[in-house]
């Protein structure tokens, strides 16, 4: 199991960086919109159409980002075996189970990974 254990946290670190490439990405297209919308305005012409998705490509840019970090954060915590890191990555692999078809997947081999009663004792405290 604590092989499974370290592959999932690299997963969901490959996982967050991916997330967190396509937030760059989107902000690439939030402030292209938001120049758009400069223009249209100097033209009278859709300005307020290029504001809102301005401001939507940006809102989710932010949720990407923040998206990402928590997976690579967790990713890395699973692998060093943290306490916090198992109910959290339970959340998140819960979550990810909305987001075909990978996310599916890898939520999927998260609840199966985490919820064996091997994994729940690699992150009780060591006894002495």
């Amino acid at each position: 199991m604590r092989s499974h254990l370290d592959f999932l946290g690299a997963l969901y670190v490959v996982w967050g960086a991916i997330t967190a490439l396509i937030g760059l990405s989107t902000v690439a297209l939030g402030v292209g919109a938001a120049a758009l919308g400069r223009v249209a305005h100097v033209s009278m012409r859709g300005g307020v159409a290029a504001d809102v998705a301005a401001a939507i490509f940006l809102a989710l840019a932010l949720l990407s980002l923040a998206w990402g970090a928590v997976h690579i954060v967790n990713g890395v915590a699973l692998r060093r075996r943290r306490r916090w890191a198992r109910p959290l990555a339970l959340a998140l692999a819960t979550v990810d189970l909305i987001m075909l078809p990978y996310g599916t997947a890898l939520g999927i081999y998260g609840l199966w990974v985490l919820l064996h009663n091997d994994a729940r004792h690699q992150f009780q405290p060591a006894l002495i």
